[in-house]
């Protein structure tokens, strides 16, 4: 009698996943069979496994940049912990030269993560002695995939240090690539405060450049001693820059909120 009602049990329904280039990652086309199937099989707890099947299916995927050195990909383990804490499935990415294209129809939502200093001859600029070079193929990689990004403004693009001056450098900004002593000690490493449009508090910090002109970006927060330290683009639906770093800053607005509202926003 088992092996006969087990053969009259349906198998699962197929989920039909559509993927949209520069929308959510998951359309789930078979969500309404999928429902009357949980009828069919009169299983709560088969109905509660597909329930957690679509859920996991609906968080945006977030790609999360990496660094190259000494033969390995690299990246802060914050980053992921933020982006799941913020409700997203985090994906690091290699910097592949090649593979931009594809990362942008797998993605959601994009984090460009800090680093070392630009390369600054790719905007005809010589890079100061005091900087110390990113590496060549993450800066094309990375610059490469900003670049495409741009043609996407519904696709939420989040860039911390390194990642806000490629937005502002790629917007036609400037870089100042060592700051004044005076101001160095204030922004190389600890904390300090902020104010602006993202809210007002104090952020971790680590850097010694800082963006001076933004070009087509807006200036979303300044600090104390007025260096420019984030940046967005109002015409876009989720672009922010920020020179701190949000993934080790207390503060919630200025901190874990930030993933929050970006992982919100590669949801919608």
């Amino acid at each position: 009698m088992g092996g006969i009602l087990s053969s009259r049990v349906p198998k699962p329904p197929k989920i039909e996943v559509q993927k949209k280039r520069g929308s959510p990652h998951a359309q789930l086309v078979g969500a309404t069979r999928i429902a009357n199937h949980s009828r069919i099989w009169g299983s709560k707890q088969r109905t509660d496994a597909w329930g957690c099947i679509l859920t996991t299916l609906m968080r945006p995927i977030i790609g999360i940049t990496a660094d190259r050195c000494d033969g390995r990909f690299r990246v802060g383990e914050n980053y992921a912990n933020c982006v799941v804490q913020a409700g997203g499935v985090p994906m690091i990415l290699p910097p592949i030269i090649g593979e931009e294209e594809r990362f942008i129809d797998i993605c959601d939502g994009f984090i460009f993560s800090g680093g070392d200093d630009p390369v600054m001859e790719q905007w005809g600029i010589e890079t100061h002695l005091a900087t110390t070079r990113c590496d060549t193929q993450r800066q094309k990689f990375e610059t490469t995939l900003l670049g495409q990004l741009s043609q996407l403004p519904d696709t939420p693009v989040f860039g911390i240090c390194l990642g806000m001056q490629w937005m502002g450098l790629l917007a036609g900004g400037t870089l100042v690539q060592d700051l004044e002593l005076k101001f160095a000690e204030h922004h190389k490493n600890g904390t300090h405060l902020v104010s602006g449009e993202l809210g007002s508090g104090v952020v971790h910090t680590s850097h010694h450049q800082a963006i001076t002109e933004t070009g087509s970006l807006t200036i979303a927060s300044l600090a104390d001693d007025g260096i420019i330290e984030a940046v967005c683009d109002h015409d876009r639906k989720w672009y922010v820059g920020v020179q701190w770093h949000p993934e080790r800053t207390e503060n919630e607005e200025l901190g874990q909120g930030l993933f929050n509202s970006f992982c919100k926003a590669a949801t919608s």
